[in-house]
């Protein structure tokens, strides 16, 4: 996918399966990722938050998204996460995710170290500069301690011809028309499934979701129709979902709690998360096979 073609519509963070013993179900990861593209969904966001990027190794992040580039077969657009907070780093997993076939990759901010916005600025060109594929840029304050200013967006935007998109997780709608403001060329992606509506309203296209791993059709819905202009059908499928978009994928922290609902639903054999995170207490395990049964989201 060229720079020139926005990323509109739904995207799924996709979780990275895993056994009881901790190992990365490979088998479970494919068949994940086929029942994604067969529920329309329009692309596929391995190796983030949602993927436990943060405690697989090198070999095992690159794997991953080995698998999903297979796995999707071309199909659906890969955007790669391989964001870190050491700039070789990003480059080094950015060249060799390009080398492996994917179609874009997602640029985290600096986490951790807290640099300037120069720091950053600097950061996001030199990996811009090393791949003609897009990055997109992702704002998440709650998780790196710094967000990405408009102005910095802005700065990139006109700098690099493939930063165009950016994922904007810090819970504002009100950040849309800034990032928009004087950028028309760029595109802006909810990081939250519950601000989908409210995120188009002001601008945005569409979302990568968390969600959409249990159940893309419900999200490629409502994205379709705020991106209508269908604001009265949109707000009832908020209402509809609204436990979906929320407590099945936040209750207690991500990947954690989708994990759980896929595991209930049917959908993975394991919620195995790695350590520091660990599997949800069993009053919240109970709290979401009632939510599950009250919205009919078992096995589809």
């Amino acid at each position: 996918m060229s720079e020139t073609q926005p990323y509109q519509g739904v995207y799924t963070a996709l979780i990275t399966p895993m056994n009881g013993e901790g190992q990365i179900d490979w088998e479970t990861l494919s068949s994940h990722v086929e029942a994604q593209i067969r529920g329309g969904i329009d692309g596929l966001v391995p190796t983030g938050t949602t993927g436990e990027s943060p405690t697989l190794d090198t070999t095992e992040h690159l794997k991953v998204i080995e698998r999903v580039v297979a796995a999707a077969g071309g199909r659906v657009p890969v955007i790669a996460g391989t964001g870190a907070n050491s700039t070789r780093e990003a480059l080094q997993l950015t060249a060799e995710a390009d080398r492996i076939g994917a179609d874009a990759f997602l640029q985290v901010a600096p986490y951790y170290n807290k640099p300037s916005q120069e720091g950053l600025f600097q950061h996001f060109r030199e990996i811009a500069d090393s791949t003609g594929k897009p990055v997109i840029l992702y704002s998440i304050p709650g998780r790196c301690g710094i967000e990405i200013s408009v102005e910095t967006v802005h700065r990139l935007v006109k700098a690099c011809p493939n930063i165009r998109t950016i994922k904007e997780a810090g819970g504002d709608p009100a950040r849309v028309p800034a990032l928009l403001g004087g950028c028309p060329e760029l595109t802006v992606l909810s990081g939250d499934d519950g601000l989908v509506m409210p995120f188009i309203q002001k601008g945005a296209k569409g979302v990568i979701s968390v969600a959409s791993n249990l159940a893309p059709d419900i999200l490629l819905e409502l994205t379709r129709a705020c991106l209508e202009d269908d604001f009265a059908r949109a707000e009832a499928l908020v209402v509809k979902w609204e436990a979906l978009l929320t407590d099945l994928v936040f209750m207690d922290g991500n990947p954690v709690t989708v994990k759980e609902v896929l595991f209930q639903s049917g959908r993975i054999p394991s919620p195995v998360v790695r350590l520091p995170l660990v599997r949800m207490s069993v009053e919240h395990q109970e709290s979401i096979s009632d939510i599950l049964q009250t919205l009919n989201l078992g096995s589809r």
